[in-house]
């Protein structure tokens, strides 16, 4: 039986996250329902991710194993055909039966925009968390500095967060942009806690406002005490831009890969 993979680009304001939720609709209820009424079977849906309430992404990584063949193309146009305007499929590929798009995933790419200029911009309400303060980037960039590698990210981790450890370890965390336009913040890492990649960025807005020196990320870090660092961004403003895999997955050929050990995002 094929097993598919499926790249996903989706708006995440009008739903409850990723997990289905007794309280709203979720992505994953969207797609899976898309995909049984494509293949006509109960099939399952397992992501790389489980984004959180309003969070959007850009690559997020389904896959699924379904009795029914169908050319490549058939997939994605078949479901964009079926899933609601803000969920669309960009991508379809056949991978090897064993595929586990969260398991043998090697990391994640994040994005979180801010737009920072003293009028709002209705474009980006969606989108941008909108700070009309002038930021100072400069200083931003070099606080970031002190999150770089492995660390305990205990206070950067949402208060009822389960995973098991707070151990993690970021290969990026990039700040782009300047004052009175769009400020994008970047962070790649092998595994993230719960609120972690909008709980940095609320840190790294309390330096850019002035309010707190750029060593206090370091301190705030080291302090492993969530009430020493910053407040939690706004999910809107974040993005799940790509999933990470070894060349080898990336190819559909399963290799080595570590498991990631993720919380709600």
């Amino acid at each position: 039986m094929p097993r598919l993979k499926l790249v996903l680009e989706y708006d995440g304001t009008d739903y409850v996250g990723w997990q289905p939720q007794t309280n709203g609709p979720s992505i994953h209820r969207e797609v899976e329902r898309a995909v049984r009424a494509l293949v006509s079977e109960e099939v399952t849906i397992l992501a790389a991710a489980r984004t959180d309430s309003g969070v959007h992404a850009a690559g997020q990584v389904v896959c699924f194993t379904t009795r029914r063949a169908l050319p490549l193309k058939a997939y994605w146009m078949g479901l964009n055909n079926l899933l609601p305007k803000d969920i669309a499929v960009v991508e379809a590929s056949e991978v090897a039966e064993d595929f586990d798009p969260r398991r043998l995933a090697r990391g994640k790419t994040y994005r979180y925009l801010i737009f920072n200029r003293r009028a709002p911009s209705p474009l980006r309400l969606r989108t941008h968390w909108q700070i009309f303060q002038p930021l100072d980037v400069p200083a931003m960039q070099l606080a970031s500095a002190a999150l770089l590698g492995r660390h305990d990210f205990s206070a950067f981790r949402a208060s009822d967060c389960q995973a098991a450890h707070p151990v993690r370890e970021l290969r990026e965390v990039s700040i782009s942009g300047a004052a009175g336009g769009e400020i994008a913040a970047t962070v790649e890492g092998t595994a993230f806690l719960k609120h972690m990649v909008r709980n940095i960025v609320g840190t790294l807005v309390e330096v850019g406002k002035g309010r707190k020196p750029v060593e206090w990320v370091q301190q705030a870090l080291e302090s492993r005490d969530r009430n020493r660092a910053g407040p939690t961004a706004p999910a809107h403003g974040l993005t799940l831009m790509k999933i990470l895999y070894g060349e080898s997955l990336q190819s559909g050929a399963i290799g080595g890969g570590a498991a990631i050990d993720d919380e709600l995002d």
